[in-house]
Formats: structure tokens, C-alpha cells, sequence
């Protein structure tokens, strides 16, 4: 079986996988790795074309939208070792369209589509989840910890609710930031992060926030089941109202 490597990079990724489609008959019988650190990794090492990745994600989004929106949330998942399977799913969609989704009978269709689902149900739950705290200089911050990479759709999502402020959001996992300021949303890296002071007025509102929210709870009425499947634990250390350790 032949095996064909690229340098890691997304961009190369589907330079790679645009270059199999072209040269092999049958590229569901290839394999597709990242270089190893050896210069003796076994396979035929493609080269990175700009052009053919973006040319490749064009002609996908004409011909299957949701498929590409499907690889989009891959990727945000950071999966590693699944270039085959990944290569196997884009075939499959410019061959059948939007119906690749649904063929999840196929080990690469089964495991690409699962896992832009974990992505996307992440994404979706942050929306609700983040929580912005007001700093000394008026600006707003937001700190999380999500399992996937999901800072860009999820900036790109507040730059059009939270449009009057000044924002941020970091995530401390990956030390990526997200900014908005001044009509621009820009992405950076921070190696050293040290946590702003917060405003007067923020304090008095979490305050006021978690005794709403530990006042509000009907003791009859708690099912932690629930309230941990729709707010899972791992998000509770940014959510202010579970800051107080009583009421965890």
C-alpha cells in the first residue's frame, strides 16, 4: 500500500490530500502521515501547495457544503493520526455529495463525522457557558479550557453579539488569545499570561450573581444528574456562580 507524508500542518494536510485526489485512481487505498522526525520516514514526502488546499476546499464547499462544514469542525478537534480517514471522507464527498454524512456504515465517515459532532456540540455549548469578567480598564475577559480548539468560530461568534465592547478570550490550554477592539477581531499566542485585576464593579456583580444563584436553587427540585449533563464539571472553574466551593 503506498504511504504518502506531509510536514503536520493543516494547510499542508490538504495540499496532500488535493494532490492524492489527482494522481490516484483509488486514494481509499492509500496512506496519508505526518513526516516523522527521521529524515527516513517511509513514503513519498508531497509538498506544500497553497493553492491546491484552498483550491481543494473551494470546489468542496460547491459540491458537498456540509461535508466541508463537517471537516471544519474535525479540525478544530485537533485529531492526530486520522489523515487517512480524513482523506478517505473527502473523496467520498466529492464522489456523493452532502450524502456522506449519512453513510456512517464506513470506519472513516463513522469516525469523521463523530468527531465534528464532539466539536461542534463543544463549540455550541461555550456560547452559553463563557463568562466575561469586567477589568480595571473597562475591557472584558474571558477565560476557558475547551477540549478543542474552538477559539476562532467562538470569537468569530461574539464579535457580532458583544460589538460596543472591548474583549478578550484566552484559552489557557493552548495560550491562545482572541481580541476585539476598535472594530478589529485579532488571534495571537501569550507565553506568559498574568491575570488582570478586576473592577469594582465586577465584584459586586458576582457577588450579587452567586447568592441569586444559590438562593434561587429549590433543595426539592435539585437533580445534579441533569445539571452536570448540561453544564458539565470540567467547565465549572470559569463559571462564576460555582466559584463559592459550598455550592459545588
Amino acid at each position: 500500500m503506498k504511504r504518502y507524508l506531509y510536514d503536520g500542518t493543516s494547510e499542508a494536510l490538504f495540499s496532500a490530500i488535493s494532490w492524492i485526489l489527482e494522481e490516484e485512481a483509488e486514494p481509499e487505498k492509500v496512506l496519508l502521515a505526518e513526516q516523522g522526525l527521521t529524515l527516513f520516514d517511509e513514503g513519498f514526502f508531497i509538498n506544500t501547495n497553497t493553492a491546491k488546499a484552498e483550491s481543494l476546499f473551494q470546489r468542496l464547499r460547491l459540491r458537498a457544503p456540509d461535508a466541508a462544514s463537517t471537516i471544519y469542525l474535525f479540525m478544530l478537534a485537533e485529531q492526530r493520526g486520522m489523515e487517512s480517514s480524513l482523506l478517505s471522507y473527502v473523496s467520498l464527498a466529492f464522489a456523493h455529495g452532502d450524502r456522506v454524512n449519512g453513510y456512517l456504515t464506513h470506519p472513516a465517515v463513522r469516525d469523521i463525522v463523530s468527531i465534528a459532532k464532539r466539536a461542534g456540540r463543544e463549540l455550541h455549548r461555550m456560547k452559553g457557558l463563557l463568562r466575561f469578567e469586567e477589568l480595571q480598564d473597562g475591557a472584558y475577559l474571558a477565560k476557558m479550557e475547551p477540549d478543542h480548539n474552538i477559539i476562532q468560530p467562538l470569537a468569530s461568534w461574539f464579535r457580532t453579539r458583544l460589538r460596543a465592547q472591548n474583549w478578550f478570550l484566552y484559552d489557557v490550554k493552548r495560550c491562545t488569545a482572541a481580541q476585539w477592539g476598535n472594530g478589529k477581531l485579532q488571534f495571537g499566542t501569550i507565553d506568559q499570561f498574568i491575570l488582570p485585576a478586576l473592577s469594582e464593579d465586577e465584584k459586586r456583580v458576582q457577588l450579587l450573581w452567586q447568592t441569586f444563584f444559590k438562593t434561587i436553587a429549590l433543595p426539592d427540585r435539585k437533580n445534579p444528574g441533569l445539571q452536570k449533563s448540561n453544564m458539565p464539571m470540567k467547565y465549572w472553574k470559569y463559571l462564576t456562580e460555582k466559584q463559592d466551593k459550598a455550592m459545588i
